[in-house]
């Protein structure tokens, strides 16, 4: 099943209709996510983020701008925003024209397309650069005690998917009912 922002809009307003209310929030950097907690500090999960950045480099970059990016974003969890900012700027002021450098194929058609030619290499230093202000939430605001990142939660998910396969073959209403017994009880 797929995760529709729909979806996360409808949950958070159903658990505020029923009394809680969000003091923070930690996402995983989906698109539109940021959006559903407009209006509270939201932390970008760091560890997504790093994991973001080496999809988009792998983790043995061929050129030495991938190779310098990875170990930058290596130090993320490490730092803090100012410094890790002027690092970021840092390396894009040495990189900016290889990762801008553009490719230009023209077809037997006479059609002509362009586009990055690192392609990845840009689109992990445009990744940094759209989440960078919401990296460093956690160092903002100390008094609401925010993780930097979802490894709690994917921990209570890994914990409840072992549960559920110990049931594996249940219908979907009757694997509704255990998971709801799980969260309301306590994984």
């Amino acid at each position: 099943m797929n995760e529709l922002m729909a979806h996360y809009y409808y949950a958070k307003k159903i658990l505020e209709d029923k009394g809680w209310s969000f003091t923070a929030a930690v996402v995983d950097g989906r698109r539109g996510l940021f959006n559903v907690f407009k209006g509270i500090p939201v932390q970008m999960c760091q560890f997504h983020q790093i994991k973001i950045v080496i999809r988009y480099i792998t983790t043995r970059p061929k050129t030495e701008a991938g190779r310098e990016l990875r170990a930058l974003v290596l130090t993320l969890t490490k730092t803090n925003e100012k410094t890790f900012t002027e690092a970021l700027n840092s390396w894009h002021t040495r990189w900016e024209s290889f990762i801008n450098e553009m490719t230009v194929n023209t077809f037997v058609s006479g059609k002509t397309t362009s586009y990055h030619t690192h392609k990845g290499v840009y689109s992990a230093y445009h990744s940094l650069k759209r989440n960078l202000s919401y990296l460093f939430t956690y160092q903002k605001y100390p008094d609401l005690n925010i993780p930097n990142t979802t490894n709690d939660l994917d921990g209570s998910f890994s914990a409840l998917k072992k549960k559920l396969s110990a049931h594996h073959g249940l219908r979907k209403d009757r694997r509704y009912k255990v998971i709801s017994k799980l969260l309301c009880d306590g994984a």
